[in-house]
């Protein structure tokens, strides 16, 4: 490699790494609890005895009525079920577009009805570390930043590689020079940890990229196809009077055979339109139960109005945002994700410190272009 491309490579990956790695530190640090949200956030859920095979779901509009008692003055905006406990959750709010970090949340047993203790979604430490993993508590503006900086975390890993790529070709792999100096010591084992996590932490970066624009890719789905069907309603009152919602899901599995309702959205949520139920459907494999298929019911009559099918991009953020967090492969593909983590943090440690005992431009790449040359010892 000529010495201004390694120079140019050199200067790309070192200000690449510099501006994100302190952010980087964060959403590691913060991603390392996330990744285990579910199992931590079973820690504090109620033990609820799996129902018989045979018994028969209690109503679903008993389970939102009562779901309101607990909270008066509220309206129902979601109800979901838990595929892994005979539990369904209602959340309400005080009108219709309440964001998530108002709402309530009441959990119902499934057959019985039964109230169950039920975390907030403002509360605890869990809440704590995403707000500040996804968007520093500054929203859509603090999410586009941690975007940018997913995405100069993949330029920074890209430049890497094509630094260590000519040293590579020189060297066994996992090459440590211990015997030199101390800093040439800790640039190898940079380098290693770098090439170890290369795959892990650019499909994590690029993934976190892909879901910091969630919200702008749901509102352009919700605009464009949703909006389509709202036309049909145009000047027509939101109604009142909703059809009976376990009527409505009935209507969805009849027009989704095999799938499995995934939850439901009311009118006003801005995921249904104004004027209907949003039955979202869901497979029965790790792939296709994230693939969600709306259904949407005529919140007024109960008629099956539409199945809209999701465009591709959001297919893809569907897709990225279990990726991002290793939740495809229950807890072995977590503990690997929380394994690379901490390889990761290693690497940006080991990259600050090369940054503080630092030399100049010049002397870095002489010493890049020493270690590409260095023959591979017997």
């Amino acid at each position: 490699m000529q010495r201004t491309t390694l120079k140019a490579w050199f200067l790309v990956h070192k200000w690449t790494s510099l501006v994100c790695t302190v952010f980087l530190l964060l959403l590691c640090l913060t991603g390392l609890p996330l990744v285990f949200g579910e199992e931590i956030a079973h820690l504090d859920e109620p033990e609820v005895a799996a129902a018989p095979a045979d018994a028969v779901p209690r109503d679903l509009d008993a389970q939102v009525r009562t779901a309101l008692a607990q909270y008066p003055g509220d309206v129902p905006l979601f109800v979901g079920w838990d595929p892994d406990a005979p539990t369904v959750y209602v959340n309400t709010g005080a009108r219709p577009d309440t964001p998530p970090q108002q709402m309530h949340t009441a959990l119902l047993h499934a057959v019985s009805g039964e109230v169950l203790p039920a975390a907030q979604f403002n509360q605890g430490v869990m809440y704590f570390l995403y707000r500040l993993h996804t968007d520093l508590f500054l929203g859509l503006p603090g999410m586009s930043f941690m975007g940018a900086m997913g995405l100069l975390f993949a330029a920074a890993i890209v430049s890497g590689l094509v630094l260590y790529g000519p040293f590579m070709r020189r060297q066994r792999f996992g090459t440590l020079r211990t015997g030199r100096s101390r800093r040439l010591a800790w640039l190898d084992l940079h380098n290693v940890l770098g090439v170890v996590t290369l795959g892990w932490a650019l499909v994590v970066g690029v993934t976190g990229a892909i879901n910091t624009i969630a919200k702008p890719l749901e509102q352009a789905w919700q605009s464009e196809q949703l909006g389509e069907f709202a036309a049909r309603y145009a000047g027509k009152p939101r109604p009142t009077t909703l059809a009976p919602l376990q009527a409505a899901v009935a209507t969805a599995r009849h027009a989704a055979p095999g799938m499995r309702p995934a939850f439901v959205s009311f009118p006003g949520t801005g995921y249904s339109g104004d004027h209907h139920y949003g039955v979202f459907m869901q497979g029965n494999t790790p792939l296709t139960e994230r693939l969600y298929r709306p259904v949407l019911i005529d919140a007024q009559t109960g008629a099956l109005t539409a199945q809209p099918q999701l465009p591709g991009y959001m297919s893809v953020l569907l897709l990225s945002q279990p990726l991002h967090f290793g939740d495809y492969g229950k807890l072995p593909l977590k503990i690997l994700w929380a394994l690379l983590d901490l390889l990761t943090i290693a690497v940006l440690v080991t990259g600050l410190y090369l940054w503080f005992k630092r030399g100049s431009t010049e002397a870095r790449v002489s010493e890049l272009e020493r270690a590409a040359q260095t023959e591979a010892a017997p």
